[in-house]
């Protein structure tokens, strides 16, 4: 079975592409072992839309925003490998959550 794609796609109109190469590095970074691509898609009209498969993960237009980058690896993770720990990002995301 074919390791996870990930599509970013980017307004070139916008100039994103620094956003999305940063976007794509962190992802490859955190999930290395996980994920088989990470590709960078020149788009227009304002897109920011990060795809795992043909599942839509976050779009500026849905959002109204970029993703938060531990969210987005969240999101990732929650799709890619379930029982992983992300470390501090996962704290960060649970502490609003969590009672203490």
């Amino acid at each position: 079975m074919p390791e996870p794609r990930v599509e970013i796609e980017y307004c070139t109109q916008c100039r994103w592409l620094l956003r999305a190469a940063w976007t794509a590095q962190e992802l490859l970074t955190t999930f290395s072992a996980e994920l088989g691509e990470v590709a960078l898609v020149p788009g227009s009209g304002g897109i920011f839309e990060i795809r795992l498969g043909s599942e839509v993960l976050w779009s500026r237009a849905t959002q109204g925003a970029f993703p938060d980058i531990p969210e987005l690896k969240r999101r990732v993770r929650d799709r890619v490998a379930p029982d992983r720990e992300l470390g501090h990002t996962d704290r960060n995301g649970r502490a609003t959550g969590a009672s203490s």
